[in-house]
């Protein structure tokens, strides 16, 4: 969910109390996974064994559409283990209804978490509401073995099941693990993409959750329960396969979402939109943190607006080119809210800060219109709270950001970056690149 777990510039500064703390920002560093993982045994998959299949009465409810389906892919296969049973008892609380079906692929493994009867593997349930916190009661549907949760395929497969199984008329998918939204540079956990597994080191890129979403029909509402996902680049690849993208500009803490939360209003509400619900996803998120001392950033982007959000990007990038305004754009690109990959920063941020030390009335008037454009048209809803620093770093100033990151490095892109369906159909690269060379 979450943080990605390596950020070197902050891992050796991860302080005692933190650690005490029931929630565990892992991307604050502290925690050493290539020492937790030295000794850790990668076995063989299994088969895909089934334990139990739906009740006759949800068999019969096949053909009877409910209002939501929502999707759960938690690979809690790393250091977040203990915060995925955590939410699977949290969406307990819950619980699935004739309106509304919870259905979640849950893994587990060796090195991390002995709770809940220490099982390892995949498996698959449909979540029952109960009252006990610590246990996970819904029955288990299908018992997969060791699956590979870093493959996308196993979310391909996992959405056609769900949707057959359990079919509605609206559906969400949320991708649950550690998340890198674009970065390409040396690290374990420093590739662009989604769902590390830890057991096979495998990932899913961001073209891939494009590949996933088409494979499956597309939804209505995809949230990444995850770090850094809400980008420009991310959002472009997967626009086509759903209306609304739910996610979050800067790192999350390991709890993540808070499901029950989350999930109460939909199921006291199933016939809402997908609007609705993205906008509940946002705010409960939202609400969960304001109240603790960190900061945070959470927003949805309607995919219908994104294609014009593009064009807009490009103007704005090619008037400043075209005028050479190099030292507005290096203020703007030094200066603009950044987040735990300090080249992840807002884009309205950025085009703000950079408008505001302009003399070139066309780059003005191109970034403003960009500037509307974000929060009248493209960003549905945004929450933020500062982050107030500490002995390890310094206040960041989230309120400023808009609700949509884009990749800024002050280096020139890296021949990777062309994989991106954003690098083939906007200018954004070059603009980059551009100023890299200044």
């Amino acid at each position: 969910m979450k943080h990605n777990v390596i950020l070197s510039a902050v891992a050796m500064l991860f302080s005692a109390s933190l650690l005490s703390a029931q929630t565990v920002d892992f991307d604050r560093g502290g925690f050493n996974i290539k020492e937790a993982l030295k000794n850790a045994p990668v076995t063989a998959p299994a088969a895909s064994t089934a334990v139990s299949l739906p009740s006759q009465n949800e068999v019969a409810r096949i053909g009877q559409p409910a209002e939501w389906t929502i999707m759960v892919f938690v690979n809690g296969k790393n250091n977040l283990e203990k915060y995925a049973l955590r939410d699977m008892n949290e969406m307990e609380m819950i619980g699935s209804t004739d309106k509304v079906n919870i259905v979640v692929e849950l893994g587990r493994m060796d090195g991390f978490d002995s709770s809940d009867g220490d099982w390892k593997g995949v498996r698959r349930y449909l979540v029952k509401k109960d009252n006990d916190t610590n246990k996970i009661n819904s029955p288990v549907l299908q018992d997969l073995g060791m699956k590979d949760m870093g493959s996308y395929q196993s979310v391909i497969d996992f959405g056609k099941w769900a949707k057959q199984t359990y079919p509605a008329k609206k559906y969400m998918l949320i991708f649950w693990n550690h998340g890198a939204g674009w970065i390409k540079s040396a690290g374990l956990y420093s590739s662009k993409g989604i769902s590390y597994d830890d057991q096979s080191n495998n990932h899913i890129n961001t073209p891939q959750m494009a590949e996933i979403l088409k494979a499956i029909g597309g939804v209505d509402v995809v949230g990444s329960d995850a770090c850094l996902m809400q980008m420009a680049e991310v959002d472009y690849e997967i626009k086509n396969y759903v209306t609304h993208i739910v996610g979050s500009e800067e790192t999350e803490p390991g709890d993540g979402y808070t499901y029950n939360t989350f999930l109460g209003p939909v199921v006291q509400n199933p016939g809402m939109n997908a609007t609705q619900l993205a906008r509940v996803a946002v705010d409960a998120y939202s609400d969960h943190y304001e109240a603790q001392s960190g900061g945070y950033t959470q927003s949805f982007v309607y995919s219908n607006a994104i294609p014009q959000f593009l064009q807009l990007v490009n103007a704005f990038a090619y008037e400043v080119t075209k005028a050479n305004d190099v030292e507005a754009a290096k203020y703007a690109r030094d200066n603009a809210v950044k987040f735990a990959y300090p080249e992840n920063k807002d884009l309205y941020d950025f085009t703000a800060l950079l408008i505001s030390k302009s003399n070139n009335k066309a780059v003005k008037e191109k970034g403003q219109a960009l500037m509307n454009y974000i929060t009248h048209n493209l960003v549905g809803h945004n929450r933020t709270k500062d982050e107030p620093g500490s002995w390890w770093s310094s206040p960041n100033p989230l309120s400023r950001a808009k609700g949509i990151a884009v990749y800024i490095p002050s280096k020139p892109v890296p021949a990777s970056y062309s994989e991106m369906q954003w690098a083939k159909y906007s200018n954004w690269d070059e603009f980059v690149n551009w100023l890299a060379a200044k």
